[in-house]
């Protein structure tokens, strides 16, 4: 004996059939529906067309998922929102890129140069700043790794053009 759960299942089934004839018999086709899956969002927003010169291009919120930068222009670009994971930056040149509000988990910005870029509340956890220049960076309210952070103090000189903030005062240096 079917329980009640049971035929109120079968006649569901039944109805959907009949709906489907019926809109097949009026002429309209049905497409099976598809969702967007996160890595289909997140390629949509990803830039496809690097090129090693990018200088004063707006990349704002653009995603840049294990992307190899290694010694790209991106100098006066506005990155603001971008999203840099597990990205190779080393030796590329950043100088006065706007990159508030950017992302950079496990980036490396190796030889990299950040003089004058702006880095106002950047999340930069496990990244790495080995010889990068900052003269001049803003990194006001950036969450950094201690270490990074000491590292970065211990060279950190010069202001911000744009903000007028200097690079000691924005690393919190004591």
């Amino acid at each position: 004996m079917r329980t009640l759960s049971q035929l109120l299942a079968s006649a569901l089934r039944i109805l959907a059939c009949l709906v489907m004839v019926t809109v097949v018999s009026l002429g309209f086709t049905v497409q099976p529906a598809s969702a967007i899956t996160a890595p289909e969002l997140r390629g949509q927003r990803s830039l496809q067309d690097l090129q090693p010169d990018m200088h004063g291009r707006n990349l704002q919120q653009q995603e840049f998922l294990k992307a190899n930068l290694e010694g790209f222009d991106l100098s006066e670009t506005d990155l603001r929102g971008a999203v840099f994971n597990t990205a190779n930056l080393q030796g590329a040149n950043l100088h006065a890129a706007d990159l508030e509000d950017a992302v950079a988990f496990a980036s490396r910005f190796d030889q990299a140069d950040l003089s004058d870029a702006v880095l106002r509340n950047a999340m930069l956890m496990n990244s790495k700043f080995t010889g990068a220049e900052i003269a001049g960076a803003d990194f006001t309210d950036a969450v950094l790794d201690l270490p990074q952070q000491k590292a970065l103090c211990a060279r950190a000189s010069g202001t911000n053009a744009r903000t007028g903030v200097a690079t000691r005062d924005s690393l919190n240096c004591r």
